[in-house]
C-alpha cells in the first residue's frame, strides 16, 4: 500500500491509499482538483470516497470527482448522505474493496456520527484525534469523545494516525502551557517547531508516539491531574477529559 498525503485548502489534508494495483481509496476529500491532479499523475483508479463526517471541508471534492468518475461509490455515516454519499456504514461495517479491507470505528463526538475508518496500520480518524490533540465537540458530547478517542488509544501502537488537519504545532504550543515540565512534549515542540518552519507536514504520525506527546491520551496520568489542580484519589477520566477540552477551547 502506498498512503500519500494530499495538501487542500488552508490546512486540510486529503488522504488517498493506492494499493499493489494502482487502484485508490480517496479519504475526506476537501476539494476536488488536487486529488484529480495526483491520481492522474500517478496513474491511479479510485475505487471509493470514504467520507469520515458531514462538513464541508471533508466534503466538498465529491461532486467534482464523482464528475469524473460517475460510478465511484461513496461510503459514510447517515449524516453525509446529503453530501454524496451512496452506500451508508456504521459501526461494525467493512469496506472490502479488493485489496482494502476497511473497518468502520464509531467515533462521536466532533459530530454526532463521526466515524472513522481503519485497515492495519492505517486509521483515517477525520476531526476525532490529531497529532498532540483532539478535535472540537460540535454535535457530540464530551463523554462521546472521550470514549472514541479511547478506541484509538486501544489499537497497536504501530497504527499511523491518518488525521485531516495540521494542526500538531499549535496542539503541542497548547500543551506545553498546561505541562511545561513535561520533556516529551517540551522536545517533540522543539521538532516540531522546525519542521513547520520548512513548511513540512507533521502528520501521519503513530499512536506511539501520541501516546508520549498528546495530553489527550494521558488524562490518567497523576502529573497530569496535579497540573490541572485535581487532587482527588481515581478522579473520573471523562471529567479530566472534558476539563482539558474545555482549557483548549479557551486557548
Amino acid at each position: 500500500m502506498e498512503l500519500i498525503r494530499v495538501p487542500a485548502l488552508n490546512d486540510n489534508y486529503i488522504w488517498v491509499l493506492a494499493d499493489s494495483h494502482q487502484q485508490c481509496i480517496i479519504v475526506d476529500p476537501a476539494e476536488a482538483e488536487p486529488v484529480l491532479e495526483i491520481i492522474t499523475a500517478k496513474r491511479l483508479t479510485p475505487v471509493a470516497i470514504l467520507l469520515t463526517h458531514h462538513h464541508n471541508d471533508h466534503t466538498g471534492g465529491v461532486k467534482g470527482i464523482l464528475s469524473k468518475f460517475t460510478t465511484l461509490p461513496v461510503f459514510g455515516p447517515k449524516e453525509t448522505q446529503s453530501k454524496g454519499a451512496t452506500e451508508i456504514v456504521e459501526n461494525g461495517d467493512k469496506v472490502i474493496i479488493d485489496e482494502f479491507n476497511l473497518q468502520v470505528i464509531s467515533l462521536s463526538g466532533h459530530t454526532s456520527e463521526h466515524i472513522g475508518f481503519y485497515q492495519a496500520p492505517y486509521l483515517f480518524c477525520g476531526d476525532t484525534l490529531f497529532s498532540a490533540g483532539c478535535g472540537r465537540i460540535f454535535e457530540g458530547t464530551p463523554e462521546q469523545m472521550f470514549e472514541s478517542i479511547q478506541k484509538i488509544a486501544a489499537l497497536p501502537d504501530e497504527t499511523l494516525i491518518c488525521c485531516a488537519h495540521e494542526y500538531t504545532l499549535s496542539n503541542l504550543k497548547f500543551a506545553h502551557h498546561i505541562w511545561p515540565e513535561n520533556e516529551a512534549i517540551t522536545q517533540y515542540l522543539q521538532k516540531i517547531t522546525q519542521i513547520r518552519d520548512k513548511h513540512q507536514p507533521t502528520v501521519p504520525t503513530t499512536l506511539k508516539i501520541e501516546k508520549k506527546i498528546n495530553i489527550f491520551l494521558q488524562c490518567d496520568n497523576p502529573q497530569l491531574q496535579k497540573k490541572l489542580n485535581i487532587n482527588l484519589q481515581n478522579p473520573p477520566l471523562r471529567a479530566i477529559f472534558t476539563l482539558l477540552r474545555q482549557l483548549k477551547d479557551q486557548y
